[in-house]
């Protein structure tokens, strides 16, 4: 199995809202390392780490416009970057 790292940048109401604290508990759940970390310009980074299928997975769930309040927030765009895994461990809130 192949190991990635993906670089995600975030945008729309998605700090304040508790975003970042539910992609750490998704990722977790996932097996992925990583963080969640706020920009300045209102953006949320995510760096997740782990297998290419679980990082896509968490992919899914940060694009998925959620029928119900499962996210808080609201994401209008999703952009990842990959890179070769830095060893990262644990996930963390930044």
């Amino acid at each position: 199995m192949s190991t990635t790292r993906m670089t995600a940048f975030v945008s729309g109401r998605v700090q304040g809202v508790g975003f970042r604290w539910w992609t750490r508990s998704r990722a977790l759940e996932l097996g992925l390392s990583g963080y969640a970390k706020n920009l300045q310009d209102g953006r949320v980074e995510v760096v997740a780490e782990g297998e290419q299928g679980d990082v896509d997975k968490l992919l899914a769930l940060l694009e998925e416009q959620p029928t119900s309040t499962d996210r808080p927030g609201e994401v209008t765009a999703v952009v990842p970057q990959y890179s070769e895994p830095k060893g990262a461990t644990g996930f963390e809130e930044r």
